[in-house]
């Protein structure tokens, strides 16, 4: 089961798109159902049946070609709200907790904002010239980098300025996963003690799409802005992807949602990486063939 959420919103994509598709944004926005205004700042974190109607999922066994022709086990949640229907691939898998690895990095991007450790998206973070082996992570860095080129040592950092205290408060004020950070202050998402599911993957992600999460709303905006993966006239995808690469077996997450005029269509999936980095590209490969299917991607 996973939680439907009753309300809508759209926000659009700032200056990190062409012109087409901010257009497209604001025909989506044009098209989109009235709703309210946000609010500055949601009252509580806490699920209750006020706020959400549960939904139960419909298993997808025919979807198992696109783990097998991948090699992969793994499992998939979709929730799409232009058809109030949710559909799951492996759903005993979908209910166990994870590794979030750098899918953390949406919610750890709020703790710091809300915490004043960054201003916004270009506050620059400067390289100690130490090298690490993915090049893009050697150089100075800002929000938009570090999200776009998962660069952990940006978050460890922020981690360590936020320490343990912080983190176990935000953690808990959002209900994310087992809300458990242990196992060291700077690895605790990567392999130390979180861990969260991808239902509950899709329950944050909801709340974040419709600045519900008990931060200030233009932090919420700043951050789906930083997870625009890419848009069309019509479209846009927000995405992140997550590699737990210290743990046995290696897990693979990607997670987010496509928005449409119709409504949004969030997915989280994650699988074994059995063959680490070779299996990377596998995680983005099934999900966007999944999405499809069910008409969420345009086809190429």
């Amino acid at each position: 089961m996973i939680y439907k959420y009753k309300s809508c919103s759209w926000v659009c994509p700032r200056s990190s798109i062409n012109q087409a598709a901010f257009a497209g944004c604001l025909l989506i926005l044009l098209a989109a159902p009235a709703i309210g205004e946000p609010v500055e700042e949601a009252e509580s974190s806490k699920i209750s049946a006020d706020d959400y109607e549960l939904q139960v999922s419909r298993a997808r066994p025919d979807w198992a070609h696109y783990f097998s022709d991948a090699a992969v086990e793994g499992t998939i949640v979709v929730s799409d709200e232009r058809e109030r229907s949710t559909w799951v691939y492996d759903e005993a898998r979908a209910q166990r907790r994870y590794i979030p690895a750098s899918t953390f990095k949406i919610p750890h991007t709020l703790f710091a904002l809300d915490a004043g450790i960054v201003r916004d998206e270009f506050q620059v973070f400067s390289w100690d010239r130490n090298r690490h082996g993915i090049e893009s992570w050697n150089g100075d860095q800002n929000l938009r980098s570090a999200m776009r080129n998962s660069v952990v040592w940006v978050y460890q950092y922020l981690a360590r300025e936020l320490g343990e205290g912080r983190e176990l408060e935000y953690l808990k004020r959002i209900g994310y996963g087992n809300t458990d950070a242990s196992g060291g202050i700077d690895r605790f998402w990567l392999d130390g003690g979180l861990r969260i599911s991808t239902y509950e993957q899709i329950a944050f992600l909801k709340r974040l799409y419709r600045n519900e999460l008990p931060f200030r709303v233009e932090h919420q905006r700043l951050v789906k802005d930083l997870m625009i993966v890419e848009a069309g006239p019509d479209w846009i995808l927000r995405a992140k992807t997550g590699w737990g690469a210290r743990m046995k077996p290696q897990v693979g997450w990607w997670v987010g949602w496509v928005e449409r005029a119709q409504g949004a269509v969030f997915f989280a999936l994650n699988i074994d990486m059995l063959d680490g980095g070779a299996d990377a590209y596998k995680r983005q490969a099934i999900v966007r063939a999944i999405l499809k299917s069910v008409d969420a991607l345009p086809v190429d």
